[in-house]
């Protein structure tokens, strides 16, 4: 009786494991952002916040990497984990162009909390982290990052 229980209880663990993973991610508009949508292109994962004068420097540079690379994924993450409305009043007031998530994302991707900021990450095609880049970056540093084989 045993063995026949066996596989059903692991077959219901393995269900209940896999709806724990997150399908996507909601963005500052409520667009989902989706693994599925990322596979495939060089990812920027860029740590800001409104009280960040240097952030505040790198946002414009961030908008024209995300304008200029159509294959490249540009993401925000607010450090202070605003939500929602908030979020959106944010992302707005910095003026950002790219879609911003919550922290849920950067831990998901085993991305370290930043000590400091702005903290960019870029990932490859896979989801691995290539480079970690500290405080304000320039649209000429980060460009050629975003090749393949970089």
């Amino acid at each position: 009786m045993l063995f026949v229980r066996r596989p059903l209880m692991m077959a219901t663990l393995a269900f209940l494991l896999a709806a724990c993973e997150p399908a996507g991610w909601i963005d500052q508009h409520g667009s989902e952002i989706t693994d599925d949508a990322l596979r495939g292109h060089r990812t920027v994962v860029n740590y800001w916040a409104q009280w960040c004068a240097p952030c505040r420097t790198e946002l414009p540079e961030l908008n024209r990497l995300a304008g200029d690379f159509p294959d490249a994924r540009v993401i925000g993450i607010d450090f202070d984990g605003a939500t929602g409305e908030r979020l959106l009043a944010a992302s707005e007031k910095m003026g950002i162009e790219f879609s911003v998530l919550g922290h849920d994302f950067a831990e998901s991707r085993g991305l370290a909390r930043p000590e400091v900021l702005p903290t960019t990450y870029i990932l490859d095609e896979q989801g691995t982290l290539l480079h970690t880049l500290h405080g304000p970056q320039h649209y000429d540093d980060i460009a050629p990052l975003l090749a393949p084989g970089n």
